[in-house]
């Protein structure tokens, strides 16, 4: 009864354990759950204030597709001061969260057929939308030896005359891994001259640490700003997540106008009091609660790898950014899935498994949670694998 697309999907890991972490809880379980890919603390008041604001004043009705005009203006500001990105009203777009950005792209682009790469460790959504849209997935693997970033020369190797897509997730989710300026102009120079687009997930951009500045795809040159979709939101960076909001700059007008057309035929635009909401975090009026949780994320990011680092045979190389450590775990077991089933089950420990992620005999574990259940957190997975 149901179509091959439907059922070609597979349902999100990260989600599927968050739930069933939440229902054990729910039984009376001491669960410690290092599963969700959300911030834990809310979003800032000005945030808000704007929101009950708009709802005030009776913005509740149909917006423009793409956004109301002054949400529009404001990305377009954003991407100026911050990442160096001129770009027309036209070419952006708001949608709901990343995931639609995502989805939209891979629809309006990717034909059956069509190859699409991704670097391995990946966020879990990438191989699905390809799939759901025909395409096919060329994985780049990566680990520990390289950070978890391709090199230019895996990259020569992976293109062919059927790439059409490279997605890039830069601060990666669930490595943390981020990709310097010099790195990214290597990347450049084998795309320059080829067809092949990028996809540029930049969504954790303002959680970066050590003193990193974040370099944005399509500033690196003119070529990879004619060839780069930008997608970012406020999910992660303020706090977010619940309010659904996410946009993607593209300067491909014929790419741009599928999109939207999409975009028309199935959620329309998105929550008119979200736009309204969002306005003041992408002008920069919600920055010191952002520098105030990023600061308290490399506080929890330090004293995990510590931790880590010194239980026996477990080891997590140093995130530069988001909030995540995407923990070796081979010394014990290449089955991630029952590693962290066992972990969840024995000691009320929930972590995502590599395997979701693209890559066997690492676990993913989010430090967006308090310092008291990362240390207790920790010690019990020290316990389980002892």
């Amino acid at each position: 009864m149901l179509s091959k697309r439907i059922q070609s999907l597979s349902e999100s890991m990260t989600l599927a354990i968050t739930a069933l972490a939440k229902q054990m809880k729910a039984d009376g379980r001491d669960v410690i759950s290092f599963s969700a890919g959300e911030p834990d603390f809310d979003t800032p008041q000005i945030i808000k204030n704007e929101a009950i604001k708009a709802l005030m004043d009776g913005f509740t009705k149909y917006t423009a597709v793409a956004g109301c005009p002054e949400l529009i203006q404001a990305i377009k500001i954003k991407l100026r001061k911050e990442n160096n990105l001129i770009y027309d009203a036209g070419d952006i777009i708001s949608n709901v969260g990343a995931k639609q950005s995502l989805f939209n792209l891979t629809q309006a682009l990717i034909d059956e057929g069509d190859e699409v790469i991704v670097p391995a460790p990946y966020w879990v959504t990438y191989p699905e939308i390809i799939k759901y849209a025909g395409g096919k997935i060329v994985e780049i693997p990566t680990d520990d030896s390289t950070n978890f970033k391709i090199t230019p020369k895996q990259l020569e190797d992976a293109i062919t005359d059927k790439t059409k897509l490279l997605i890039l997730n830069s601060p990666s989710n669930p490595t943390g891994s981020v990709y310097t300026k010099r790195e990214l102009e290597g990347l450049a120079k084998v795309l320059k001259g080829t067809k092949v687009l990028v996809a540029s997930d930049e969504m954790y951009e303002k959680l970066v640490y050590d003193g990193l500045k974040f370099t944005s795809t399509a500033s690196i040159s003119e070529d990879m700003y004619h060839r780069t979709i930008t997608i970012n939101g406020l999910s992660k960076s303020v706090a977010m997540t619940g309010w659904r909001f996410g946009y993607m700059a593209c300067p491909i007008r014929e790419l741009t106008a599928s999109m939207k057309k999409l975009q028309s035929q199935s959620t329309s635009n998105i929550n008119s009091i979200t736009q309204m909401a969002s306005i003041p975090a992408l002008l920069g009026k919600a920055d010191k609660d952002i520098e105030a949780m990023r600061v308290e994320f490399e506080k929890r990011r330090d004293i995990a790898v510590k931790l880590f680092n010194e239980i026996d045979g477990l080891s997590v190389i140093n995130p530069s950014g988001a909030f995540y450590l995407f923990v070796n775990i081979k010394n014990f077991s290449n089955n991630s899935l029952d590693f962290c089933k066992r972990l969840l089950e024995e000691k009320g420990v929930a972590t995502v498994p590599g395997i979701g992620f693209g890559s066997e005999g690492y676990l993913r574990l989010s430090f967006a949670t308090d310092e008291k259940s990362i240390i207790e957190g920790i010690s019990r997975i020290k316990d389980f694998v002892s």
